[in-house]
């Protein structure tokens, strides 16, 4: 188990100018943070030049009817599962039209859900030059796990930026 340092206010501001510098876009497909990351973003002045949107898919077959999740790999895994997050990252970016897509799918407590622990969570990134994702195990209740997924996905952007930048808008 394990938690993760903050995005800080600056940090995510600098995020979002990046993405202005690099004429990128940004939408995200979101579950147990229910349109908390969407929302953390546009919290930053200046957001509107490259948060596109964001889809709340809390319900399961919300993920395959919006963001065009395999309804098979939906049944087959459920929704806490590495290819669905990468699948509703992709569906972000399509629905969206966006440079990125990303997304949170996982278990926020407080206690399991589909055969997964609380603290269990897959955070995804679709970008131009391909896909990224993290799976983690959160500490804490419910609040610190959400908002642990959200810090993470911000970071796994941040991260994609600095490690694919020559390949996405640089």
């Amino acid at each position: 188990m394990g938690t993760l340092i903050a995005v800080s206010d600056e940090a995510l501001a600098d995020l979002i100018a990046d993405l202005t510098q690099r004429g990128l876009t940004i939408a995200t497909a979101e579950s147990l943070t229910g349109g908390g990351l969407v929302a953390r973003l546009v919290d930053v002045p200046g957001a509107s030049h490259v948060v596109r949107g964001g889809a709340c898919t809390y319900a399961v077959d919300t993920k395959a009817s919006v963001l065009g999740v395999s309804e098979s790999q939906l049944a087959a895994t459920g929704p806490v599962n590495e290819q669905v997050a990468r699948q509703m990252a992709r569906g972000a970016r399509e629905l969206f039209r966006a440079d990125i897509g990303v997304s949170t799918t996982g278990v926020a407590g407080p206690g399991p859900a589909d055969g997964f622990p609380a603290g269990t969570v897959h955070v995804a990134c679709a970008h131009p030059a391909g896909e990224e994702h993290r799976l983690l195990h959160l500490d804490g209740e419910r609040a610190a796990v959400r908002a642990g997924a959200i810090d993470a996905a911000i970071a796994l952007v941040r991260d994609v930026l600095d490690f694919a930048g020559a390949q996405v808008g640089d």
